[in-house]
C-alpha cells in the first residue's frame, strides 16, 4: 500500500514538474527567442518611446481627425479586460437600434463619404477587440479625417494604402489596416492633435 502511494505521488509530482513547470518555461524560453514582439504581446510604441497599445487590441478613437474602429461589445467598449460580443442575434430589436443609431452618427460625422456606411463601422467583432478594419471601410472615412486635419485626401489615402495588410501568406483572410497602426502614422506625418477636451460629464 505504502509502495504504490509513494509511486502514485512520484509520478504525480515528474508529470507536475514536466508539464507545469519545464513545459512552460520552454515554450516561454523558446517564443521569446523566435519571436520576442509577439511573445510580449505586440505593444506598439509612439514616436516618443511610450506605450500605446497594443496591435492586437482594438482602442476607442473618437476625434474627427482619427480613424475609428469598429464598434465594441467588450465591456464598456474596446475594453481588453471583458472581451466578449453582444449576444445579440440578428432578428433582435436593441441590435438594430444599435447599429441604426451608430450609421446616423456616422452619417452625420462623415457627410461627404462616397455610398453608404459600410457594415463593418455599425457591427461588432466575436471579440469585441477585433483592430483592423477592411481599406474599404477606412477609405470611407478619409474625408472627414482629411477636414479635421487640413489636408488633401489623396495625402490620408495614401497613408491608407501604405498601412494596408496583404492576406496571410498571401490566401488566409482579407486584407486589412490596423486602426492603432494607421492612426499613429498620420500623427508621425501630419503631427498630432491635441486631446479633446473633456465635456461635464468627463466623456471624450
Amino acid at each position: 500500500m505504502v509502495s504504490a502511494l509513494v509511486t502514485a505521488l512520484r509520478a504525480c509530482l515528474v508529470t507536475l514538474a514536466l508539464t507545469g513547470i519545464l513545459y512552460p518555461l520552454a515554450i516561454t524560453g523558446a517564443a521569446q527567442l523566435l519571436f520576442p514582439h509577439e511573445a510580449d504581446g505586440s505593444l506598439v510604441t509612439d514616436e516618443r518611446g511610450q506605450v500605446v497599445g497594443s496591435a492586437l487590441i482594438s482602442q476607442g478613437f473618437s476625434q474627427a481627425g482619427y480613424f475609428q474602429p469598429r464598434p465594441s461589445a467588450a465591456g464598456n467598449g474596446h475594453d481588453a479586460t471583458a472581451s466578449s460580443g453582444s449576444n445579440l442575434g440578428p432578428t433582435a430589436q436593441k441590435l438594430r437600434d444599435r447599429a441604426q443609431a451608430d450609421a446616423e452618427r456616422l452619417r452625420q460625422e462623415n457627410p461627404d463619404a462616397p455610398g453608404p456606411v459600410p457594415a463593418e463601422l455599425v457591427t461588432t467583432s466575436g471579440s469585441g477587440l477585433d483592430p483592423h478594419l477592411s481599406p474599404e471601410a477606412a477609405h470611407w472615412q478619409v474625408p472627414r479625417i482629411a477636414r479635421a486635419r487640413g489636408v488633401a485626401p489623396e495625402r490620408i489615402q495614401a497613408v491608407v494604402d501604405a498601412n494596408a495588410e496583404g492576406r496571410t501568406l498571401g490566401v488566409l483572410g482579407e486584407p486589412r489596416v490596423n486602426v492603432l497602426l494607421l492612426n499613429l502614422a498620420l500623427d508621425r506625418q501630419f503631427g498630432r492633435l491635441p486631446p479633446q477636451p473633456q465635456t461635464a460629464s468627463g466623456a471624450r
